[in-house]
């Protein structure tokens, strides 16, 4: 992304492309309905989140319309100085677990996919770690 269009400080950067998840995910791609590249206040250790968007209910014109319904990405930034880490680490390790999450996921029982899940990928000192969250 050109650094006209970035929307993030010079100190700051994604750590991943959007042809890198598409390279990872490939036909799984198509379920992903939103992919974000944030630009927003500092993730803290948090590089990469995952979440299902589960179908809510329609109850009194409440819901959630059915093209939101899948899988939502969010590339978070980090320090430009650690772009280049960062994205080794991830290219190597997040993404493999990323394609795995989506995959069980797909293959996941009705209760699973009816609810809302979240997973996170956190880097601190170059140790990454990933868990589902509430």
């Amino acid at each position: 992304m050109s650094a006209r269009n970035r929307r993030l400080p010079r100190h700051r950067a994604w750590p991943l492309t959007t042809t890198d998840i598409n390279e990872c995910l490939g036909p799984y791609m198509t379920r992903v309905t939103d992919l974000r590249f944030l630009t927003g206040h500092d993730s803290g250790t948090i590089v990469l989140g995952a979440a299902w968007v589960a179908p809510k209910p329609r109850n009194y014109g409440r819901g959630i319309h059915p093209d939101m319904v899948g899988f939502r990405i969010d590339v978070h930034p980090v320090n430009a100085t650690e772009r280049a880490a960062t994205r080794a680490v991830l290219r190597a390790h997040a993404l493999p677990q990323l394609h795995a999450w989506i995959t069980q996921a797909i293959a996941a029982d009705e209760t699973w996919q009816l609810t809302d899940h979240q997973h996170y990928w956190r880097l601190t000192d170059g140790h990454l770690t990933h868990r589902d969250e509430a």
